[in-house]
C-alpha cells in the first residue's frame, strides 16, 4: 500500500500505524464477514472512518487496538442494517401476499374467512374494503365514516393480525 499523507502533529502516529495494522485488519475482517469481498469492504471502510475521525485517536494509545474497534462497530452496524432490510422485505412480501389477487376466490379459503371472522369489526370492515373490494383509502373512508389516516392504520394492524393469525393457525388475532 502506499504511504499515506504525511501530517503533522498529534495525529501523525495513527497515519504512520495504519499501514502496519493493515494485514492485521483484513485477517479479522475475513473471520467476521466469511467473504473476501466484504471483508475487503470492511477494511476500507474502516480505514476511511479511521481517517475522517483521527482527531478521536488518542495519540500515545493502541492505534491497533483503535482502528480493529472501529472495524468491529463497523461490522456490526452493518449486521444490523442488513437485518432490517430483510425485516422489511419480509414483511413488504407478506403485504403484497395478502393483497396482491384479492379478488381471486383462492383468496377468500375458509382459513381466511375464518380468520376475518375473528377480527373485530372495524378491522374486518376496512380489510374488506379495502382488500377485498379493492376501494382506495379515500373511497373506503368515505365509506365507513373515518379519516383516511384512521383507514390507513386500522388497515396496517388488521392486515398484521391477520397475517399472525394464518402463520398460527389457531391463535386468535388482535386488531383494534
Amino acid at each position: 500500500m502506499t504511504p499515506l499523507h504525511p501530517v503533522a502533529g498529534p495525529n501523525r502516529e495513527l497515519r504512520e500505524a495504519l499501514p502496519a495494522v493493515l494485514p492485521a485488519l483484513r485477517a479479522r475482517a475475513r473471520r467476521l464477514a466469511r467473504s473476501a469481498a466484504d471483508a475487503e469492504d470492511l477494511v476500507q471502510d474502516t480505514a476511511l472512518r479511521a481517517l475522517r475521525f483521527e482527531a478521536r485517536y488518542q495519540p500515545g494509545t493502541n492505534p491497533r487496538a483503535f482502528l480493529q474497534q472501529v472495524e468491529e462497530r463497523l461490522f456490526f452496524s452493518e449486521c444490523r442494517r442488513r437485518s432490517r432490510e430483510r425485516r422489511a422485505h419480509e414483511r413488504a412480501a407478506l403485504e403484497r401476499s395478502l393483497v396482491a389477487e384479492p379478488r381471486q376466490s383462492e383468496f377468500l379459503t375458509p382459513r381466511v374467512v375464518a380468520a376475518l371472522a375473528a377480527l373485530p369489526a372495524p378491522s374486518r370492515r376496512v380489510l374488506l374494503e379495502v382488500d377485498v373490494q379493492g376501494q382506495s383509502y379515500r373511497d373506503a373512508a368515505v365509506a365507513l365514516g373515518v379519516p383516511t389516516g384512521t383507514v390507513m392504520s386500522r388497515l396496517h394492524r388488521a392486515r398484521r393480525a391477520l397475517a399472525r393469525a394464518l402463520a398460527d393457525g389457531e391463535r386468535r388475532p388482535r386488531a383494534a
